[in-house]
């Protein structure tokens, strides 16, 4: 069915430059800077982790970003479109490719629905911390977080079942949904305006909190401060040798930055021609660095070791969420004034939550908005019933299985692929030269010399490696190997793939009406379509 000029919407905006540099920020910065970072340096060694860290940030970070921020404006600005199907399908004039962009519907609605189930615990510890429920040192912690999310036994001594938990869900749930439906400038922008400076302050006044607590224990003098930032900050140069650091380093700077979900590319494809996307992509991703390193790392990694030592860190740090839901609540116990700071992390952790988890969903969004031509109440509605079956599923699972394989097949599977595909069209289909002069439009900084030659070589080497150690350690390592997959695995990874197989038959019946979109808004934008 042909589109008429007057089926052509106005396309959403944003309203000002500070509100896509923070949104675009926010939807990195998330609770992976404050529990995932400090784990992982924390595993790989402390300050042996934070060289190959940097410069996978220069190398592989930067680079990605400003190709998707690149490709977001221009596929953007000539086509009208802004899901990812949309905007690769457009550049590579239709093809298989397009369907590589549903990738970058369902990793994000995946990720989604479990994020938010995560980010209702940062609420939930929030109230039990203010509460007093977290505030005595003869707590259990980690019995008191297995009974909360239902990895226990029932009828324990805190929880006798998953209901708290939900209902915290449930209020989160909602004020997702709530700022979703806003809009992009109304919703998403205002709240990242806000959110983002009050979530510093927090992190910031628990930075300083953690730097004065010098060496709380008399018995224990090592255990001070300033071994604690040395743990975090004093390279060790024999760890550039180990190759699963580098992996490691590689796969945080990956999922940090939020690059490979589609978000960025859907954000960009927002901005006109003139607005500048190389100081802003640049921006978005220091500001993410600071609060990953500067913040998350200050605060979790010196106050551990402080309270834990060396060994007691490392060790917490093996369990995915020990660090934030067992070992904080222990420390926030032990020190003075704790309640009050452990209320503000656990805030700090929430508001970084939503920024992140309200991205997610912008992509789908848009895609069913230009694709099937449905409103955003429409698009936003249906998008609720499936998360929130997805999420149901999780919670009730009684398991870590569960989360454990959607976050293994969505995150460190599902996101480098998608970026290396972004990558490769960037390369030759686009071109390097051609995104540099995109890049130069309304510029308020430069590309650098360099970035043609790491964009074309060195960020997809750096790619290939982390799919090829997710392929070794998923079906080659000899542990996996002997290792059954669980039948709740099996019924995750079944549902997961129906998911998958929904999006490719949505982006194949949506793709003859994004192209006459995109015909259409050339015509009628003919400055912002030239190159």
């Amino acid at each position: 069915m042909a589109i008429s000029p007057s089926q052509l919407p106005e396309r959403e905006g944003w309203s000002t430059k500070l509100g896509v540099i923070l949104a675009v920020a926010g939807s990195a910065v998330g609770l992976g800077n404050f529990l995932r970072f400090p784990g992982v340096a924390a595993q790989n060694g402390g300050g042996a982790f934070m060289v190959p860290y940097f410069v996978a940030f220069l190398l592989l970070g930067i680079p990605i970003c400003w190709s998707e921020w690149i490709m977001g404006r221009y596929g953007g600005r000539r086509s009208g479109l802004s899901s990812c199907p949309g905007i690769l399908g457009y550049l590579c004039r239709g093809g298989v490719m397009r369907y590589f962009g549903a990738l970058g519907l369902f990793i994000p609605v995946v990720i989604y629905m479990y994020y938010v189930y995560i980010e209702s615990w940062c609420l939930a510890y929030a109230w039990f911390t203010v509460s007093g429920q977290l505030g005595r040192a003869e707590v259990n912690f980690a019995e008191f977080f297995n009974q909360y999310t239902g990895l226990g036994s029932g009828g324990g001594e805190y929880f006798g079942s998953v209901v708290a938990a939900f209902l915290f869900f449930l209020v989160t749930f909602f004020i997702n949904f709530a700022l979703i439906y806003r809009g992009l400038s109304k919703g998403i922008e205002k709240f990242c305006i806000w959110a983002m400076p009050v979530l510093v302050l927090c992190a910031l006044f628990i930075v300083a909190r953690v730097l004065t607590l010098g060496a709380p224990n008399p018995a224990l003098p090592d255990q001070n401060v300033n071994n604690g930032l040395g743990f975090m900050w004093n390279p060790k140069w024999g760890a550039l040798a180990d190759a699963d650091v580098w992996l490691a380093a590689c796969g945080q700077i990956f999922f940090s930055l939020s690059i490979g979900f589609g978000i960025i590319m859907t954000y960009a494809s927002y901005l006109k021609k003139k607005d500048d996307v190389v100081l802003s992509g640049l921006t978005a991703s220091t500001m993410n660095e600071f609060c990953e390193v500067c913040l998350g790392g200050l605060i979790v990694l010196p106050a551990a070791f402080i309270f834990l030592g060396m060994a007691g860190t490392a060790e917490a740090a093996k369990s995915t969420f020990g660090l934030g839901f067992v070992t904080m609540p222990h420390i926030f116990a032990l020190m003075p004034l704790g309640r009050i700071f452990g209320f503000l992390f656990y805030t700090l952790l929430f508001l970084a939550g939503v920024t992140s988890s309200l991205s997610m969903l912008q992509p789908a969004i848009a895609f069913l908005e230009e694709g099937f031509n449905l409103g955003r109440r429409a698009s936003v509605t249906f998008l609720a019933l499936i998360t929130f079956m997805g999420s149901c599923a999780l919670i009730f699972s009684h398991g870590s299985d569960v989360l454990g394989t959607m976050d293994n097949y969505a995150s460190n599977l599902g996101i480098p692929l998608l970026a290396l595909a972004q990558v490769v069209i960037f390369v030759f289909v686009i071109g390097v030269d051609r995104g540099v002069r995109e890049g130069r439009l309304g510029a308020d900084m430069r590309l650098p010399r360099w970035f043609p030659f790491v964009i074309t070589y060195v960020s997809p080497l750096f790619l290939c490696g982390i799919l090829g150690s997710w392929f070794y350690q998923n079906f080659l390592s000899p542990s996996r190997v002997e290792e059954e997959l669980s039948v709740l695995e099996l019924n995750t990874i079944l549902g997961m793939l129906g998911l998958l197989a929904l999006f490719f038959v949505l982006v194949h019946l949506a793709w003859p009406r994004m192209r006459q979109r995109a015909m259409l808004y050339a015509r009628q934008n003919p400055e912002e379509a030239q190159e």
